[in-house]
């Protein structure tokens, strides 16, 4: 029985996966970064550090260092987020539904404090979270499954009646690492790659998410 719900932010509470390929693009591309270039990344789910670092070793650029690199980048993405920001399609309901069955919920991001903070006023749900866990807290960010275990602790619940929410591949890994379960919410290019057979349920967005039908599936095993 699932006593915890823990969602990832990014791509997940709200759709900011696009704001940090732009500030990616106009920042790390503003330096002379080609993102052509092998060896190519797919950033998605990673830490902002980890992205940097992987350009600044086989594309070193002479100004700025890398910390003030994630600063700028970081900085870009909270503005935008202050000012178009949206949650994703189902999200307050769900939200809703999750309170009013009285289950713990927490929210486990690889993005810093700042834009914890700032992403649930602006979509004004901070109140349904007991526990916030942002990259700042951990040592080591997803798909380690370090920041999972730490939301789990600080609700109180057993890795296994946790149910996680995640858009990435390396969120996924960090949840089943974890010992949790994971729906997996993949970017509709990425709907039909391999790599979300690790997830436990697929669903293109909240709307197509039955809580009490998933928790009869699991429960039945």
């Amino acid at each position: 029985m699932f006593q915890a719900v823990i969602f990832d932010m990014d791509g997940v509470l709200i759709d900011s996966e696009p704001l940090w390929h732009q500030a990616e693009q106009a920042i790390l591309g503003g330096l002379g970064v080609d993102f052509t270039k092998p060896p190519r990344l797919q950033s998605t789910g990673l830490t902002t550090a980890s992205v940097i670092a992987h350009w600044y070793q086989n594309q070193p650029w002479p100004t700025f260092t890398p910390l003030q690199v994630e600063q700028q980048i970081i900085q870009f993405v909270a503005n935008g987020v202050k000012q178009g920001g949206v949650a994703k399609t189902g999200l307050p309901a769900l939200l809703q539904q999750l309170e009013q069955a009285a289950l713990k919920i927490a929210v486990a991001t690889n993005s810093p404090q700042l834009l914890l903070d700032i992403t649930l006023q602006r979509l004004n749900i901070a109140h349904y979270f007991q526990a916030r866990c942002h990259i700042e807290l951990v040592k080591q960010g997803k798909p380690a499954p370090e920041i999972y275990l730490l939301a789990a602790a600080k609700l109180g619940v057993a890795p296994q009646h946790c149910l996680v929410f995640e858009d990435s591949f390396a969120g996924v890994t960090a949840a089943k690492a974890a010992g949790m379960t994971v729906v997996a919410i993949p970017a509709e290019h990425e709907w039909h790659h391999s790599k979300f057979d690790i997830a436990d349920h697929k669903i293109r967005c909240f709307t197509e998410f039955d809580y009490q039908q998933l928790s009869l599936r699991v429960n039945s095993r």
